[in-house]
């Protein structure tokens, strides 16, 4: 960034030189967020956020998995969900909740996607036996039924 200088604090302001160039000086903030540089604005508040800026929560991380690992069950890669368990390290019954997270509603996977569930809901509570329909899994999930 040859010749450009960060300010840190103080108004936005539009210079002209004599030789009618422009500089324009807006106040933004630097920091480090995860190993990553975040604008943010002079009142505090962070700049735009960009989706790959976020870390995945847990949950997404989950449904995820779970997508992956069915992906590899339908393809014919493996042929059972203790494979895909003793491939990935992981116990047989791990593999099969996050398998389970692949028959959510649509409505529900969003939420999981958006980081909008109830803050109380864990991961155990939505992967463990889910309901197979998905009126009911709403219930389980929000106490009430969702209108679609």
């Amino acid at each position: 960034m040859n010749g450009v200088r960060i300010h840190k604090t103080g108004d936005a302001e539009v210079m002209q030189s004599s030789d009618g160039r422009l500089t324009l000086s807006v106040p933004i903030l630097f920091k480090r967020r995860g190993g990553r540089k975040q604008v943010t604005l002079p009142n505090g508040e962070p700049g735009i956020a960009r989706p790959w800026d976020t870390a995945a929560t847990p949950l997404q991380m989950a449904l995820a998995r779970g997508h992956r690992w069915l992906g590899m069950l339908e393809s014919g890669e493996v042929e059972t969900l203790t494979e895909i368990a003793r491939r990935e390290g992981v116990d047989n019954s791990y593999v099969s909740r996050m398998v389970n997270l692949t028959t959510l509603g649509p409505d529900i996977v969003e939420a999981i996607l958006q980081n909008a569930l109830p803050d109380h809901l864990t991961l155990f509570d939505i992967a463990v036996d889910p309901p197979a329909l998905w009126e009911a899994q709403r219930l389980r999930i929000w106490g009430l039924q969702a209108n679609l």
